[in-house]
Parts: C-alpha cells; structure tokens; sequence
C-alpha cells in the first residue's frame, strides 16, 4: 500500500466533487458540497443506531438498496432532524433537484446533512445551491469538499491511498467530519470514501461494515450520538481490476487499504474533538475474547475523569483501572497490567492488579504529550482492541455552551 497525501479524490478515477457557500451558513464559509462518480457505483453505509433518524438518513436507507448511485450531495448548517414530514418533503426535494442538474434518477443521489437539530433547510438557497455547485464539478473538488462538511471542526480531514490489484493502480480515499457529539455506534460524524476499484456491492458492503466497526465504532470524544451520522462508500470499477466478488486475495489487500483510510480519518476525528489538545490511543491487549476487549478499551476512552486526568497530565492510573471495571468486560483485575506511553518514553504504573512504585513526575511528562497511550494488557488470553479518543478541556464548555449563538 501507498499512501499518496492526505488530500481527499487525489487521482481516483471518473470522481468529481465540488464545494461552495450556498448562503446555508451565516459565516458565509463553505457549506454545501457534492462528491460526484462519472460512472455508476456500487454503494455500501452504516448510518447512526440512535432512534432519531434525520430525514437524509431515512432517504439514504432507502435508495441505498439499489445497485447503484452517482452522487451524494452534503450540506453543513442544518441536520434536517426533527423537521416531520416537511423535513422528508425537503430531503426528496433536494434529491430530485441533485437528479435532475445531473440528469440521473433521484434515487440514484444520496444526501448528508450536519448541524443543528430541529432546524430545517432553507429551500431557496438549497436549490440555487444545488444549480451552482453542479456546474463547478471537477476533479480537483476534493479539497473544497472537506472544507464545505465543516461544522465546528478546526482541521478537515482527508487521506488517500493506492494498491495494487489484478496489476491494476486503484485508488481509495477518503474524508471525513468531526468533533463534537462522538461516540461509538457512528457519531456526529460524516465520512465518505470513494474508490475506482471494481468490487460487488455484496462484498463491498462486507467490508464496510467490518471496517466501520474497528474505526468509527471505537472513538469517543464526548459520549453523545447524533441523528445525522453516517459513513458511505462508492466503487466505481473504473481502475479496471477483476471484480471481487469474494473473499481472496485481492479482497484482503482491498481491506487492508480501506481499514487504514477508515482508522487514519477515525483518528484526525478524535484528534480534533472540541478543545482538544491530546489525541488519547487505548490499547487493550490479551483479554479472553474480542468483545472484552473492546469494552475495556471504549470504557477507558469514554470516561470523563480519565480524559479529565490526562488533560492536565495527570498520571491517576485508578481512574483508568476503574473504567475497566465497569466496561462489563471479562477480566481478573489481579492479572492486569498498566503502562503510559508517548513519544517521550513509557512507564509501567500499575501491575498484577497492584500499585506499584513509580515517578509521578515522569510519568506526568510522558503524557504531557499531543498523543498519548494508554496500554492496558489483561493477561488473559490472545485478543486485542484499539480506541481512540481526547482529553476534556475548558473549550469543550465554552464551543458547546456556544454552539448556537
């Protein structure tokens, strides 16, 4: 695998994207975007499980059980949740118009809104919006995309990535938003991924699911689902390869390359949570079973007392054994092990369920670091999980007792 630059739809084939100020924002920044396949593509998601669906969540299950879709057009500012029936009138509205710029059927469009809830879309200057950003559509749109998803993130996120499959070059790449309300089973989050490789939408969405699950699923910042979140991915065959319409090689060196997109776009999520200054790594390994394992770790990283802690680098390593404790995890507390690691070294703080003697003060400078790990070894069997999440900051309060006005 190469990984090319963290520039999103850099050189994969037959995809456009687009990203302009459509008026939907009162700071007049970017906030509508479009990511457009000149091909027909096979399509695979996982939307939010929180009850309370936005209407583009509710449109996107549905088209989604079609073969194939050409575009999904995103738009920053409002979510469209919690709007009835005009709030559905409007996201059909805005697929029809997406169809019709694009000469497609409507149920070949997809959409992703973000932003406040209870909100509806301004229609006018949605479909003037729509009318502009079609027009604009190019391959050098990535970037513009990954600036008009924004809501209160402070960096964009993108990656992208080449392997090699039937000696064919095929690209994967991806962006994503997010950094408030995140929490495993999808977030307030949005990732989209687009590919040229030539896969089934079966497989395709195999493949999705399992990599959502050990990258999206496993961050927290602030432990809030939302009703808008959702990850989409698009194949669109155009690098040319044999299809993969099973799990072989190919599919393998597929997975491996999309995990990465989806793990590396899942951290710079994390890193970037509100107020954040530390992106915070949780490690658990040899617990009894997967499942264990990754209770502990999300526990860990979930706990506000833990990112509290390491917010002011503080090394108070019973905060950290204590969300182990109510993870619901399988493990004895008498065989497990706790280190602190960063780039500036690591120190073993608590072992075989005791305390031990350390140097409080190098173990403040060690997580006095932008990323810090925390390894967790249970010492009870062979499996493993990674979390990821940040520290709690004074910001956090601040952008959230703010995020409205």
């Amino acid at each position: 695998m190469k990984i090319i630059n963290n520039k999103f739809m850099q050189g994969v084939k037959k995809f456009k994207g687009a990203g302009i100020s459509a008026g939907l924002k009162k700071s007049g920044k970017k906030d509508l975007a479009i990511i457009y396949s000149e091909e027909k593509a096979v399509v695979a998601g996982t939307f939010t499980t929180n009850r309370v669906k936005a209407a583009c969540i509710l449109l996107d299950i549905e088209n989604m059980k079609n073969e194939n879709s050409q575009a999904i057009i995103i738009n920053s500012g409002h979510a469209n949740a919690c709007t009835g029936e005009q709030g559905l009138k409007d996201a059909k509205s805005i697929n029809e118009s997406v169809a019709k710029e694009l000469k497609l059927s409507s149920k070949e469009v997809l959409q992703a809104s973000t932003g406040v809830i209870g909100v509806a879309i301004p229609m006018d200057k949605m479909k003037n919006g729509i009318k502009k950003i079609c027009s604009v559509i190019s391959e050098e749109g990535g970037s513009d995309v990954s600036q008009a998803i924004m809501t209160t993130d402070t960096k964009t996120k993108e990656v992208t990535v080449e392997i090699n499959i039937d000696n064919k070059n095929v690209r994967i790449s991806g962006v994503a938003k997010g950094s408030g309300m995140i929490k495993p089973n999808m977030a307030t989050m949005l990732s989209f991924i687009v590919t040229d490789a030539n896969i089934s939408k079966k497989m395709l969405q195999k493949v999705v699911k399992s990599s959502v699950e050990n990258s999206y699923n496993m961050i927290s910042v602030d432990g809030d689902t939302s009703t808008n979140d959702m990850s989409i991915t698009m194949a669109n065959g155009a690098a040319g390869n044999k299809l993969i319409d099973s799990e072989n090689e190919e599919f393998k060196i597929f997975k491996e390359a999309l995990d990465y997109v989806n793990v590396e776009l899942a951290k710079k999520i994390a890193r970037d949570g509100e107020g954040a200054t530390k992106l915070i790594e949780v490690e658990v390994a040899n617990a009894k079973d997967k499942e264990t394992a990754r209770k502990c770790a999300m526990s860990v990283v979930s706990s506000n007392l833990v990112k509290a802690a390491l917010f002011g680098s503080d090394p108070n390593w019973g905060r950290i054994i204590c969300a182990i404790g109510y993870s619901q995890g399988d493990f004895d507390i008498n065989k497990v092990d706790l280190n602190f690691k960063s780039s500036l070294g690591e120190v073993s703080v608590f072992k075989k369920g005791k305390n031990i003697n350390f140097d409080e003060k190098i173990a403040s400078k060690i997580i006095n670091n932008e990323n810090v790990v925390l390894c967790i070894n249970l010492n009870d069997g062979h499996f493993k999980a990674t979390a990821w999440g940040c520290d709690l900051t004074y910001k956090y309060v601040e952008i959230n007792g703010e995020y409205r006005t």
